[in-house]
């Protein structure tokens, strides 16, 4: 499955219609996100059942600006609408593989449940 590109009018439906999305936050001029570009085309390709998008943060500075997006390349990943992994900078494919499968082994009824707990200390 290719990338698809996010903007404000197409951000949340995406996150909500959607199990797992794995978002690229980046720039055209950004010398290591066009390095990483092929890497993330790559994989996209190759794991099925995962939407990976694309947002360019120059364009999309109010999205760039809600999720704290300070340094780019930034990827972010949402399982059943919660971030469940957000870092700055590349990540090889291998590395990138090894994260989809650990996002997808998660348990999200612990993950809900350590969020509440969370919640309830604060």
């Amino acid at each position: 499955m290719s990338t698809v590109e996010l903007d404000g009018s197409n951000f949340e439906e995406t996150i909500s219609g959607n199990d797992i999305v794995v978002v690229d936050f980046w720039a055209p001029w950004c010398g290591p996100c066009k390095s990483f570009g092929p890497i993330y085309e790559k994989v996209s390709e190759e794991i099925e059942n995962v939407v990976f998008a694309k947002v360019n943060t120059e364009a999309e500075q109010e999205l760039a600006s809600h999720f704290q997006i300070r340094s780019i390349p930034t990827l972010m990943i949402f399982r059943e609408q919660i971030v469940i992994f957000s870092q700055p900078g590349m990540v090889p494919a291998d590395g990138l593989k090894d994260l989809i499968a650990k996002t997808q082994e998660l348990d999200m009824s612990d993950v809900r449940k350590q969020i509440q707990e969370q919640e309830s200390k604060a």
